[in-house]
């Protein structure tokens, strides 16, 4: 038999691992944002997490740091690219683009922007089962993995005022987020925030697929739920937002590869 030399592992440093890039200028960054913008809309799209002309995500410009980059009214968001994108200022003007904004939905996401200086995106969106679990006014619980992620890092906002249309209704949705990541807007569904637009986008679509798992345990018994010890633990080790950029970069690559069209 020949014999074969074992062998020799790569070193771990010549290993390719995804991680948030460092830009050189601020058109590099903003470019850079407005690309995960438009990528992670289209998700939203592809998901259902729309209903006409409802559904939004925001992010905070590089420069003009008081001003957000978001999709323009009506626009579906399974169409939405790069150039589509709409700059509209704290008073929610438009300030570069040619479209209008929609003012209810800036209404909340200018103040959360607002109250929350180091959030750089706001996901506030129709998805179903943020919707469902929204109505029985209860927060999520620790009953899986992916949960325990929202672990004590998550509010409810235990009132419904109707739409949002002025800014006092957004301040109450931005007290209510408070710190956390996220916040479940009785009878409206999920809000989430993020350092990065790709952490708040995964927050979402997390936070969205562990209320489909609450409501489908509660219909089919009593969830068992985890001890505050191991909650606490899991969500320290996966609940930031580095985390959360590394698990939605399947879904970016995903997209970008067979919608190139959007980066234009």
């Amino acid at each position: 038999m020949q014999h074969r030399p074992p062998l020799t592992p790569i070193p771990p440093d010549q290993l390719h691992f995804a991680l948030p890039p460092e830009h050189t200028s601020v058109d590099e960054q903003r470019r850079y944002r407005k690309e995960r913008l438009a990528a992670a809309l289209r998700i939203f799209g592809r998901l259902g997490f729309e209903e006409g002309v409802a559904g939004h995500i925001t992010a905070r410009d590089p420069e003009h740091t008081d001003c957000c980059w978001v999709n323009p009214f009506g626009a579906p968001l399974r169409h939405i690219t790069v150039s589509d994108l709409v700059l509209v200022n704290p008073d929610g003007q438009v300030v570069e683009g040619h479209h209008h904004v929609n003012q209810a939905a800036f209404a909340i996401h200018s103040q959360v922007h607002r109250a929350r200086p180091g959030v750089i995106a706001v996901a506030h969106s129709r998805s179903p089962h943020g919707r469902a679990l929204s109505v029985l006014g209860e927060p999520l619980d620790p009953i899986t993995q992916e949960a325990c992620a929202f672990y004590e890092d998550h509010a409810l906002l235990d009132a419904y005022t109707g739409v949002a249309v002025d800014p006092d209704e957004g301040r109450q949705v931005a007290a209510a987020l408070g710190p956390h990541k996220a916040v479940i807007l009785r009878n409206r569904g999920l809000l989430t925030v993020g350092d990065s637009v790709d952490a708040a986008a995964w927050w979402f679509i997390s936070m969205e697929r562990a209320c489909e798992v609450q409501l489908t345990a509660k219909a089919a018994g009593r969830p068992l739920l985890i001890d505050r010890k191991n909650a606490t633990a899991t969500r320290d080790q996966l609940g930031n937002d580095l985390v959360a950029w590394i698990n939605y970069q399947p879904l970016y690559a995903q997209i970008t590869r067979d919608e190139p069209d959007l980066l234009s």
